[in-house]
Order: C-alpha cells, then structure tokens, then sequence
C-alpha cells in the first residue's frame, strides 16, 4: 500500500487519498507535474507497457504511470528513455517503435511518431524546432543505423544520418550533436560527430562507449570496455575529449576486467558506478579514485545541488526504486518505491 499525502498548488489544492499498486487508481492532479523528479520505466520485456513515474520535490508526492493516468492509454513496449524541448516530453518506446509527444508539466498528448524511426534509442534537441532521435535499425545489421532528424514543429522525421552501428546517447554543444556508438548487441568504440544534417567526423574512444558528460567545453566519454563473455574483454576507460579540435587530451584506463557504467555530474565531479560501488572523481584529475563512497547495484544515476539520484531496478520482476544520497555524507536520505525497470532520471524543473 501506498500513501500519498495532501499536496498544495499555487493555482489549485487536490487531495489524493491512500490506494493500492493499481495506476489507474491515482487521481488526476488539477496542476501540473512540475519541479519534481520524472522516473522511466521500462516495463517488462515483450509484452504490457512502460510507465512514468513522478515524484516531488520534497518526496511527500508520488504519481505512478502518469502517462496513462492522464490519457487513458499506454505509452508502449519498454520505456527506453525521454528528452525534452522546451514544454513537450519526448518519450521513446523502444520495442513499440514509437515516440510519445506529451507536455512535461501535464503529461497530455500530444502527438505520437512512428514513420521514419527504427528501433530508437534517445531524444534530444538542441532548439525549439530540431531534434535528433538514435536509431538502432535491426539490431542484428550493424549497416542500417542511423540518427533521425526531427521537425519539432511538426513532429515529423524530416531526414535521416547514416552512422556506426549501435548509436546510443547523444550530447549538444556548440551546435554540433556527439553520438556515443555503444554498440547495440555487439559492442562499438566511436563517437559520431553531426551538425545539421550532416556526419562531419567520428572519433575513436575506448570500447562500448556508455555514458557522456560536457562541462566547459570538455566531453567526458565513460567506457565500459569489452565484457569477458566476448571473448576479448577489454579494459573501461574514462576519455576527455576537446571539443573546441575534437581531439582526444587524455585517456584514464581502469583495471584489465573493470567495466564502470553510469556516469554523472555535480558541483565539478564525476560520479559513476562499478563493481557495486558508486566512485567520485574530479574532473580535474588525472587519476582514478581507489575507493567507492556509495554501496549498491544501480541502474540509472543523476546528480544535482549535492545529492545523487539512483534507481535500483531489484530484480527486475518487480516495482523499483528510486535512492537519493547526500553527497556530503554520502548516506542514504529518501527511497521512494516507483515501477518496474526505472531506467532514467530527469528532473522536470
């Protein structure tokens, strides 16, 4: 049993009463689902739906499946991430092969996207009429990805960039998008330089490329590396990237069968995951940490004024949960139930 408790808006008071684990049970707020915490998640694997979950932020607050709270319908088959331009949420619905277009504050409708997208991945925009969306294609052909080009006005795919197969998470600055090849069911080692429509470079980083961070003009690419199960396991890495040449400056190589993922930013550290520990590094530094400062498997990170956002997907069968950490102390401060598989952590300001 959940309970949630009386929440007051400027323009309007609602009160949601105690329930069970049913979504379509949440009330519909009269207000919108601003300053708090958007969580996404995926859902089981082949079948039903994922869902989105919002929380306040002061954490007295938690909506589940909001999407279809306020619409009466599902998002589709594995939530795999969502990006925002300006007032719309963009959520993509990986195996439903389709983008959700919703207002971020209300979470109403929009419009939907299917032509012109294959197995996408991510969404971002730089500006209020272009957004750019990571497609895999058939994840078995590492010669049909792409990343599409999307009139945000429209909502419509208005071309499309052949890339490097596994195309993943992608970062804007100085007008240029930077695509992170993961690798998709093998494993990949570039990052695709575009502007506008077109593919200008591609800069070669360490193996499965997993996460990205810019900060003043540095692109911080967080490596995995090769798992063993491939036969050449390679070592992860953390790559520092000038983008004002788009030359690789320095290179920080972790142990031969380490493999971090998740990578965020606050307050000038990094912080990122491996072997069930949670690391902060400077980004000033030239060396590694040699001590974790958080416990736990996590499967999405963000960090923000001195705290760390995390989910625990569990076992993956059942709800997940979010984790917020003061990085003063590094403990534990809020642990919030929210859906099954919770793959992404915004913050809906």
């Amino acid at each position: 049993m959940k309970k949630l408790l009386f929440l007051t808006f400027a323009t309007s008071l609602f009160i949601s009463c105690s329930n069970d684990d049913d979504p379509q049970n949440d009330p519909i707020p009269t207000a919108a689902y601003e300053k708090g915490i958007l969580v996404t998640n995926e859902g089981p694997f082949g079948n039903g739906s994922g869902t989105i979950s919002f929380i306040s932020e002061d954490f007295t607050t938690v909506f589940h499946d909001i999407y279809k709270t306020v619409n009466g319908s599902d998002i589709g088959n594995i939530v795999q991430s969502m990006g925002f331009s300006s007032e719309n949420a963009y959520i993509v619905a990986n195996n439903s092969n389709r983008i959700m277009v919703a207002n971020r504050f209300t979470f109403e409708s929009i419009s939907s996207i299917s032509a012109g997208i294959n197995n996408p991945r991510y969404f971002v925009s730089n500006d209020a009429s272009r957004g750019y969306i990571s497609n895999w294609g058939d994840p078995s052909d590492n010669t049909d990805d792409f990343v599409a080009v999307l009139d945000l006005i429209t909502n419509t795919v208005v071309s499309s960039i052949p890339v490097s197969f596994g195309p993943e998470r992608m970062v804007f600055e100085n007008d240029k998008l930077y695509v992170a090849h993961q690798g998709g069911y093998g494993q990949n080692n570039l990052i695709s330089v575009i502007s506008g429509n077109n593919l200008l470079t591609t800069i070669t980083v360490g193996d499965v490329p997993n996460a990205m961070v810019e900060e003043n003009g540095i692109l911080y690419v967080l490596c995995s590396g090769n798992p063993d199960y491939t036969g050449n396991e390679t070592a992860g890495s953390l790559v520092k990237i000038d983008l004002a040449n788009n030359q690789i400056i320095e290179t920080l190589t972790f142990g031969a069968t380490e493999h971090p993922s998740g990578m965020t930013e606050d307050g000038g550290n990094l912080f990122y995951g491996l072997n069930g520990k949670i690391y902060k590094l400077a980004m000033a530094s030239n060396t590694l940490p040699g001590a974790g400062i958080i416990d736990g498997f996590f499967y999405a990170l963000e960090a923000k004024e001195g705290k760390l956002y995390a989910t625990d997907a569990g076992d993956f069968a059942s709800d997940g949960r979010l984790l917020v950490y003061d990085l003063t102390t590094n403990q534990e401060i809020q642990n919030v139930t929210v859906g099954l598989i919770p793959g992404g952590i915004y913050f809906n300001d």
